[in-house]
C-alpha cells in the first residue's frame, strides 16, 4: 500500500487561501448549477460568508417589521425583546449552511438526502422556488417604494407608468448579480455592507435622538392579549432567517474540510447582528413617528440632505438580498428537474417575481400583505428547516455531494419510488400541525381554542424534527436488520 503524506489542512481544520479557477472569477456568468462542485474548485474562507449575510439583512423590509412590532401594541422593550428572539432562528440557518462544504452541492441537491429524488423535486418547486419568488416579490416591492420616494424628490410623479419602469431597472441590476453568481456575490458584497453600515450609522444616531424609551401604548397589553402580541411578533421577525433554508448555496464552494463551527458562525453572526439592528431601528422610530407609512416617518427624523442617501441605501440592500433570492430560486428551477441554464432560470425567476411585485404595488395594501405573507410561510419554512437541520444531526454532517447527484433508480437516495417515506411524511406533518395553530389569514382550530395565540412556529418546527428523526432512525434500524 502506498503511503500518503497528512494534509496540513487535514490537521488544522482551516481552509486553504487558493485562488479562485477561472470559472469562479466575478466578471465571468458562473458555469456551475446544482452539479457538484469538484475539490479542486473549492476556494475562499467562511468569514466571507459574514458580508455576504449582512448585505442581505440591511432591508427596508426589515426597518418595516421593527415598526410593526409596536404598531401591534408592543411597549418598546417588548418589541426589541421579539426582536432578539427572532433573530436567534439565524442559528439554523449558519447550522444548514455546514452541509454546503460538506457536500460540494446547494441545498436544492442536498434535500434528496431527505426527501428522495423525486419527492425533493416538489420540494423544491414549492419550498425552493414558490417562496423564493414570494419573498422576491416582497422585498422588490419594498425596493420599489424607496423609489418612488426618491423619484419624487426630483419633481418627477410616479405615475403607473413611472412605477413600473422603477421595477423594471431594480429587477434588472438584481437580476445581473444572480446571473453573474456566486462570485460576483463574493466579491461585491464586502462593499455593499461597508456602505449599508456607515448610512445607518447615520440613521441611528438621527432615530436614537428622538426615541421615547419609556414608551408605552395607550392601551397597554395584558395576559393572553400580550402574549398572542409577543409570539406573532417573534414569528414575524423569525420568518426572515427562516426563510434561508437554502444557505449552502452561498457555502458550497469553500474547502470540504472547512470548520463547520466557522461556517456556522459566520453566516449566522452576518444575518443575526444587522437583522437585530435594522428591525430594532424600526421599533425605536415607532416610539417617536407613526410608522404606519415607514418613509413618511423617518423623514421627519432624518437630515433632509441624508434623505435620498438612505431611500438609495434602501433600495441597495434590497437588492443585495433579492440577489440571493433569485440565485437560489435559479437552483430551485434546474432541481426541479427542469433542463434549464443557472442563468436562465435566474431570469425566469425575476419575470414571476415582477409580476407579483406589480401586483402587490397596484392592487393591494403593501403593509397588511407583508404582515400576512411572513406570518404564513412560516407554516411551511418551519418545518422545512426543521427536517433540515435533523438530518444534518443525524448524519453528523457526512453527505456524498457526488452520489446526491445521481438521479436514477439506482441512486441511493432514490428510497421508495423516489421518494423518502420518512421525509415527507415529517414535512407533511409539521405542516398539518402548524395549521392547526396559525392565525394570520385564517385561525387554526388550535388556535381557536387558545384564544387567537398562534403556536404555528414553534409547533411545526418540534413535530416535523421529532417526526423525521424517529422515521429515520427506524428506517435505519430496518434495513441494517
Amino acid at each position: 500500500m502506498a503511503s500518503t503524506i497528512p494534509d496540513p489542512q487535514h490537521r488544522t481544520g482551516t481552509a486553504r487561501q487558493e485562488a479562485p479557477p477561472p470559472s469562479e472569477r466575478a466578471g465571468r456568468v458562473e458555469a456551475h448549477g446544482i452539479d457538484h462542485i469538484p475539490d479542486h474548485e473549492r476556494h475562499g474562507h467562511p468569514r466571507q460568508l459574514f458580508s455576504v449575510w449582512a448585505a442581505a439583512n440591511v432591508t427596508y423590509l426589515s426597518l418595516v417589521i421593527g415598526g410593526s412590532l409596536i404598531l401591534m401594541g408592543l411597549t418598546l422593550w417588548q418589541a426589541l425583546a421579539a426582536v432578539v428572539a427572532g433573530n436567534l432562528f439565524w442559528v439554523l440557518t449558519g447550522l444548514l449552511a455546514v452541509s454546503g462544504p460538506a457536500a460540494g452541492a446547494p441545498s436544492e441537491v442536498i434535500t434528496r438526502a431527505m426527501y428522495g429524488v423525486r419527492g425533493n423535486r416538489v420540494n423544491n418547486a414549492i419550498v425552493g422556488w414558490l417562496i423564493s419568488v414570494c419573498y422576491f416579490a416582497l422585498n422588490l416591492a419594498a425596493a420599489a417604494s424607496a423609489a418612488f420616494a426618491l423619484v419624487e424628490r426630483t419633481g418627477l410623479t410616479a405615475t403607473t407608468g413611472v412605477k413600473v419602469a422603477v421595477v423594471l431597472v431594480i429587477a434588472a441590476l438584481t437580476l445581473a448579480i444572480g446571473v453573474y453568481g456566486h462570485a460576483m456575490i463574493m466579491k461585491i458584497y464586502l462593499p455593499i455592507t461597508l456602505v449599508l453600515g456607515a448610512v445607518f450609522c447615520v440613521v441611528a444616531v438621527a432615530v436614537l435622538g428622538h426615541t421615547d424609551f419609556s414608551y408605552t401604548p395607550a392601551a397597554p397589553l395584558h395576559g393572553g392579549d400580550l402574549w398572542t402580541a409577543m409570539i406573532a411578533a417573534v414569528t414575524l421577525t423569525g420568518s426572515g432567517p427562516l426563510s434561508y433554508t437554502t444557505s449552502a448555496d452561498f457555502s458550497r464552494y469553500l474547502p470540504r474540510t472547512t470548520s463547520p463551527r466557522a461556517v456556522a458562525g459566520w453566516t449566522a453572526l452576518g444575518g443575526f447582528l444587522p437583522s437585530v439592528v435594522v428591525c430594532s431601528l424600526g421599533a425605536l422610530a415607532a416610539t417617536a413617528v407613526d410608522m404606519t407609512d415607514p418613509q413618511a416617518g423617518l423623514a421627519h427624523l432624518l437630515p433632509g440632505w441624508f434623505t435620498p442617501l438612505f431611500l438609495l441605501a434602501l433600495v441597495l440592500g434590497t437588492i443585495a438580498i433579492n440577489a440571493l433570492t433569485s440565485y437560489s430560486a435559479g437552483l430551485a428551477l434546474q432541481a426541479v428537474g427542469i433542463r434549464i441554464r443557472r442563468s436562465v432560470s435566474v431570469l425566469a425567476d425575476g419575470t414571476a417575481a415582477v409580476s407579483l411585485t406589480l401586483y402587490g404595488l397596484l392592487a393591494s395594501d403593501f403593509l397588511e400583505t407583508v404582515n400576512n405573507v411572513l406570518q404564513l410561510t412560516v407554516v411551511l419554512l418551519g418545518p422545512a428547516m426543521a427536517v433540515y437541520a435533523a438530518d444534518i444531526l443525524l448524519r453528523r454532517n457526512r453527505y456524498d455531494g457526488t452520489a446526491l447527484t445521481d438521479e436514477t433508480p439506482d441512486s441511493r437516495f432514490w428510497y421508495t419510488a423516489g421518494v423518502n417515506p420518512a421525509g415527507a411524511l415529517a414535512l407533511a406533518g409539521g405542516v398539518v400541525a402548524a395549521a392547526l395553530c396559525v392565525d394570520t389569514l385564517y385561525t387554526g382550530p388550535v388556535a381557536r381554542l387558545l384564544g387567537g395565540v398562534d403556536l404555528a412556529l414553534p409547533v411545526g418546527l418540534v413535530v416535523a424534527a421529532v417526526l423525521y428523526l424517529l422515521l429515520m432512525r427506524r428506517r435505519t434500524t430496518a434495513g441494517a436488520a
